[in-house]
């Protein structure tokens, strides 16, 4: 009995334990279907929410209907015509948004642009009181036929618009696409003025498949029938370039005739004039290129004694040639014209080439020497007496100083002195005309008097007799020579000989100390004259190298600035003082303007 009641206890304890978790499970079920449920509600509070917020604008079911309406038999493949055999007409125009890069060597112009086409879609027209009210209509341009209009001239691999942006279709039937593009055309460079250079760059649009029979081609402001449009290009949202300036954007249309076909093929060729703006490569370019020519021209004024005047002419070469290099990274690798830059680059290579050779001959000419180079009398008279007159250098200060003391005191300078003096006033030995050479040059003067006032006296001094009138005997007569400059043992045979052959004295009649003195005295005199010879005739080749660096100076100066002037001088873009139109034309040119306070309001609100 007690086993009996201790299990119906037990089982008691055991249904008990088992309600109690029955109903913790329920409440916990209960607990997650209201978190469940109010996560939903929230949801569909939100979904409600935005429905009601945009019902007026996204949903809007006379445009869908009207959009399901033209597009449910609409095949985009086929040419919107009501006939085969009509024609159908497309307006194109350009509307130039920034001119990107223009590059010379690659001769390619990149371009944004956005390509305006317009014409008319017989079956996407509606009848708006059917469907709203609805006038335009704004669908994608895949689904809807499209005029296959490439650039004929396009130097990348993409022909057409990659871009393909929604097309406004009005109630009319009037499609209207305007997709944005970058092209890369080809583009001719013409470098012959460069950098002063003007450029035209073409784009040429056309139907690639259709001819003329099916599509025509016009441009969208073609309202007369004319072939010409003269502001072809729309330039209302043109940034402005940094490097080039607008001139013209006329648009021509031309019609092309093939060997193959009769058809014509209509084409619409927007032509691009642009000029330079020069400031950048005058900066760059031109100035250090001028400066480097004139160097050329300071090497004639630089001294020959400096021993530098080809080094200073092979490093201006050598910059010239650095320059070139630069010249020839820039322009395109053409053969039918030189650039106007890189005939200035030649034409300073070519004068300092010439300046070297020059160079070379007045060192030679200035380090001439008697003994290898006699100078002609031509050349002494043209180079030392009348070149400097006409090249105005200024004579040496002690010419006039040795002519005013000449002409105060005539017996203190010989006459031999004086016409050396005159001849080579620039020499040294007429700078002092107390110097030896001046003494030595002069006769030799008499014997004093006194030491010849008997003859008995003369017996006492000197043993031998000496002649009663040799004091008052007629002097020897000063040694000269011509040529070469003689040697000391030369010249002392020369004074011995004149001594044995002088008709005016007797060599018996002289004592051996006096003799021994007259050889020495004219020994040295002859020496120092032949010195001063020698350093004269040098010293005049000196002067002559001088004179021709201050000739080829002058005339090396001329040169350069003829040259300059008439190289750069050349370009037409000089004397054009044409307004660029894109600054006339662009909205946004006017407003960075008027930012800048370069305009005022009143032309910021001209209608354009």
């Amino acid at each position: 009995m007690q086993t009996r009641r201790r299990l119906s206890a037990n089982c008691v304890a055991v249904a008990k334990i088992r309600r109690n978790k029955v109903f913790e499970l329920r409440s916990q079920k209960c607990y997650r279907h209201q978190k469940v449920s109010l996560l939903s509600v929230v949801v569909l509070l939100v979904l409600s929410t935005l429905c009601f917020f945009f019902r007026t604008t996204v949903a809007n079911p006379d445009a869908k209907r009207l959009y399901d309406d033209l597009m449910s038999s609409y095949n985009r493949l086929i040419r919107p015509v009501g006939n085969n055999s009509d024609r159908l007409t497309v307006k194109m125009g350009l509307k130039l948004s920034q001119l990107i890069d223009v590059n010379l060597r690659s001769q390619i112009m990149t371009t944004n642009v956005w390509v305006n086409q317009e014409w008319s879609d017989h079956k996407l027209r509606w009848d708006p009181t059917e469907y709203g009210g609805v006038t335009e209509l704004y669908v994608p341009a895949e689904q809807i036929w499209l005029p296959d209009i490439v650039l004929y001239n396009n130097a990348d691999g993409n022909y057409e618009v990659t871009i393909m942006t929604k097309a406004i279709i009005n109630n009319e039937g009037t499609v209207i696409w305007n997709p944005p593009a970058i092209y890369k055309s080809s583009c001719l460079m013409d470098v012959q003025y460069f950098p002063f250079d003007q450029q035209l760059c073409s784009m040429k649009f056309g139907s690639w498949t259709y001819d003329g029979f099916m599509v025509d081609l016009k441009h969208i402001r073609d309202v007369h029938s004319v072939d010409l449009v003269p502001l072809g290009i729309d330039l209302t949202e043109f940034y402005l370039s940094v490097e080039w300036d607008i001139m013209s954007v006329p648009a021509k249309r031309t019609e092309k005739f093939y060997a193959c076909c009769e058809e014509p093929y209509p084409d619409i060729t927007f032509n691009i004039t642009l000029r330079r703006k020069t400031l950048f490569y005058t900066v760059n370019l031109i100035i250090p290129c001028v400066g480097i020519s004139c160097l050329s021209i300071l090497v004639f004024y630089l001294p020959s004694d400096s021993g530098e005047k080809v080094s200073l002419s092979i490093s201006i070469m050598l910059s010239l040639t650095f320059f070139l290099l630069v010249l020839v990274e820039i322009i395109p690798p053409t053969s039918l014209a030189m650039p106007l830059l890189g005939k200035y680059l030649v034409f300073t290579m070519i004068l300092v080439t010439v300046s070297v050779l020059v160079a070379i001959a007045v060192l030679n000419v200035h380090f001439r020497s008697p003994s290898t180079h006699k100078m002609s009398p031509w050349v002494r008279r043209v180079f030392i007496r009348v070149l400097p007159r006409l090249l105005l250098m200024r004579s040496p200060q002690y010419k006039i100083e040795i002519e005013d003391e000449t002409t105060q005191h005539p017996s203190n300078v010989p006459a031999s002195v004086s016409q050396i003096c005159r001849d080579n006033f620039h020499l040294p030995r007429c700078r002092n005309n107390n110097s030896a050479a001046a003494q030595f040059d002069m006769v030799a003067p008499p014997l004093p008097a006194h030491l010849y006032s008997s003859s008995d006296k003369r017996s006492q001094q000197y043993g031998a007799g000496v002649p009663e009138g040799i004091a008052g005997s007629p002097p020897l007569s000063p040694l000269r020579t011509v040529g070469e400059p003689i040697g000391m043992p030369l010249a002392e045979e020369l004074l011995l000989a004149e001594l044995d052959t002088s008709p005016n004295l007797d060599r018996q009649h002289f004592p051996r100390e006096l003799e021994k003195a007259i050889h020495y005295a004219m020994f040295i005199a002859q020496h120092i004259d032949n010195n001063d010879d020698f350093e004269s005739i040098r010293e005049d080749w000196k002067y002559v190298a001088m004179v021709l660096d201050r000739l080829f100076l002058w005339i090396f100066t001329i040169a350069c600035i003829v040259g300059t002037a008439g190289i750069f001088l050349q370009a037409p873009s000089l004397y054009d003082q044409t307004v660029p139109i894109d600054v006339k034309h662009s909205r946004v040119a006017r407003r960075m303007l008027h930012a800048a306070q370069l305009i005022d309001d009143d032309e910021l609100d001209v209608d354009l």
